[in-house]
């Protein structure tokens, strides 16, 4: 299974601005740029490649952990992970720092806790990134 998304860029890396297209269309012609990057920590001028490799981390590892609870016998009625990746200029990516807040009737703390580090070791986003450190904060809520 392949999946596909295109950028153009045009201009220098300062100056410069580029565009985004996904497979899904879910991104189309989406803007990115040095600012976007590097200078608007508000992060609402567009998107740059952080906010995506976050995005899918959150996501795939939230699927994973549906899978891995349900096989557990304890499916979840809702998973709310976030990922904060860290980009330190001149360095790189240095981190994802997924944060989980989970319903799961009829499980406890510990197994939880078991299930949602088994699920961040077997996602295949945080496989992808195992050149940075990945850490999770799960709880049940």
């Amino acid at each position: 299974m392949d999946r596909t998304a295109n950028a153009v860029w045009k201009g220098n890396l300062k100056e410069g601005k580029g565009t985004l297209d996904a497979q899904s269309g879910t991104l189309k012609g989406t803007p990115y740029s040095f600012k976007m990057r590097f200078e608007d920590e508000s992060g609402k001028s567009g998107t740059n490649p952080e906010e995506l490799i976050a995005a899918a981390h959150a996501g795939c590892f939230a699927m994973q952990l549906s899978h891995v609870l349900a096989e557990n016998g304890t499916p979840a009625t809702e998973l709310d992970a976030k990922a904060v990746v860290t980009l330190v200029p001149g360095t790189g990516i240095t981190g994802s720092a997924l944060t989980l807040v989970g319903k799961v009737p009829g499980i406890d703390a510990a197994k939880f806790q078991e299930l949602a580090e088994q699920a961040k070791a077997g996602c295949p986003v945080s496989k992808a990134l195992g050149a940075i450190k990945v850490s999770l904060d799960a709880k049940l809520g």
